[in-house]
């Protein structure tokens, strides 16, 4: 494997749609209110990829570190486990995307602002940081929150409510309440990516000590925790589209609902590698749903 394809491996490019989903949302949210900046919108973008390959680069330098990333995993086969990177190299990548972060960060607040010292500014710069931290300290560390059941909170304020409140408020400079129910809902759905994950690897999990939600509730628990979270992100789009005075296009993202049953009925069938196609497609199914709903209400206006 050469080392541009292996850096490419560790980035894990198909985690993308996930993390871009918030950001999108919560972007053609605020132009359906009325509010829109282009520059702001791609310094976001930029960002929010720049957060989630530094993520994947310390999730891979976290689980290898602790031993389980090993020939007993399910997923595939990471740069640094197979040799491809040293860790040293993996290291100085996070480094590299974490000053990617800070600057297209700070860029997009002077952008939404143009004064990084009010109080606007400070509470995004805020934000940002703590992105930064929860990026690294998922597996990194001897209290990383992965190892401890946390891992699902996380993404859900991280992915969730900083992506899809964090780029409304970029834009607007205000955060109406109801912002919370579409942010819920990102949120749910990529908890329910993890999820994904840690079922897969449930086994090799448990055996490392990495006590995801999985692991603490067995598998039939994990699935069920999963429909729940699945259903709590369908009700909160719903409210949302009532509750925002939506026309009928303001409903458009009930056009996934076959495939969120697709995805359930293979849940509900599938175990350890069978389910790694799911991760994709729930990915892919967040992503339009975000689309969906957000030009949706922009339609409706």
């Amino acid at each position: 494997m050469s080392k541009v394809r292996a850096y490419i491996t560790s980035f894990r490019l198909r985690t993308l749609p996930l993390s871009l989903s918030g950001v999108l949302l919560g972007s053609l949210l605020a132009a359906s209110d009325g509010y829109f900046k282009t520059t702001t919108f791609v310094w976001a973008m930029l960002t929010t990829v720049a957060l989630q390959i530094l993520s994947n680069l310390a999730n891979e330098v976290g689980d290898l570190t602790k031993g389980t990333d090993n020939e007993h995993r399910l997923g595939p086969i990471r740069s640094a486990q197979s040799g491809a990177l040293s860790m040293r190299e993996m290291v100085q990548a996070m480094i590299v995307f974490g000053v990617i972060a800070i600057i297209t960060g700070s860029l997009l607040i002077y952008e939404a602002f143009r004064d990084l010292l009010n109080w606007k500014s400070i509470a995004l710069f805020i934000a940002g940081g703590a992105s930064i931290v929860a990026a690294v300290k998922y597996t990194v560390g001897k209290s990383a929150y992965g190892y401890r059941g946390l891992g699902d909170l996380f993404v859900f304020i991280f992915f969730g409510v900083v992506s899809v409140m964090g780029s409304y408020f970029a834009m607007s400079g205000v955060l109406p309440w109801i912002c919370v129910l579409p942010a819920a809902a990102i949120g749910f759905l990529s908890s329910g990516v993890l999820n994904m994950n840690n079922i897969r690897d449930i086994e090799n999990d448990s055996v490392c000590g990495k006590r995801t939600i999985p692991v603490i509730l067995g598998i039939q628990g994990a699935k069920i925790y999963h429909f729940v979270i699945t259903l709590l992100a369908v009700i909160c789009l719903v409210l949302y589209s009532m509750l925002h005075s939506a026309g009928w296009t303001g409903y458009l993202f009930l056009l996934t609902l076959p495939l969120l049953v697709m995805h359930l009925k293979s849940v509900y069938r599938g175990e350890g590698r069978a389910l790694d196609s799911q991760l994709k497609f729930l990915s892919i199914t967040t992503l339009l749903i975000a689309l969906l709903l957000g030009f949706g209400q922009l339609l409706s206006c």
